[in-house]
């Protein structure tokens, strides 16, 4: 069982892949867009979103386990909306302040996918 305060021990793999994404992301694409500062600036904020959800799902599923399935599931979906909401919110004041490329902070919060799918890979590689 954990301890309260425990890291999760899936975030440190999660949080690797997206970096680990990012870096790939960042400099293969790079050389093909005109312009390379508002895609490094939306990359770079996608990738720090998808670091904050990541971390956010993982506090929300810790806290769940201490509650009745009902209450747990209501709390789970609240939470579930609440990362979709920042999301939309963060892609929303790009295209509003054109501070970044919209499309590349998108492909950074798909990190958090890339990530969770290569998780097992990325487990067994750091963890020997």
């Amino acid at each position: 069982m954990k301890k309260p305060g425990e890291i999760n021990s899936s975030l440190p793999d999660l949080l690797t892949g997206i970096l680990i994404f990012g870096a790939v992301a960042e400099f293969i694409p790079v050389w093909f867009v005109n312009d390379k500062a508002g895609y490094t600036i939306g990359l770079t904020i996608g990738i720090v979103t998808a670091m904050f959800v990541a971390w956010q799902m993982a506090w929300s599923l810790d806290r769940a386990f201490g509650y009745d399935e009902e209450t747990a599931t209501k709390r789970l979906q609240k939470n579930s909306a609440l990362r979709y909401g920042i999301q939309l919110v963060v892609l929303g004041i790009l295209m509003i302040t054109e501070v970044g490329n919209p499309l590349s902070a998108f492909l950074g919060m798909w990190s958090l996918k890339v990530a969770a799918y290569t998780a097992p890979f990325t487990h067994k590689l750091f963890r020997r």
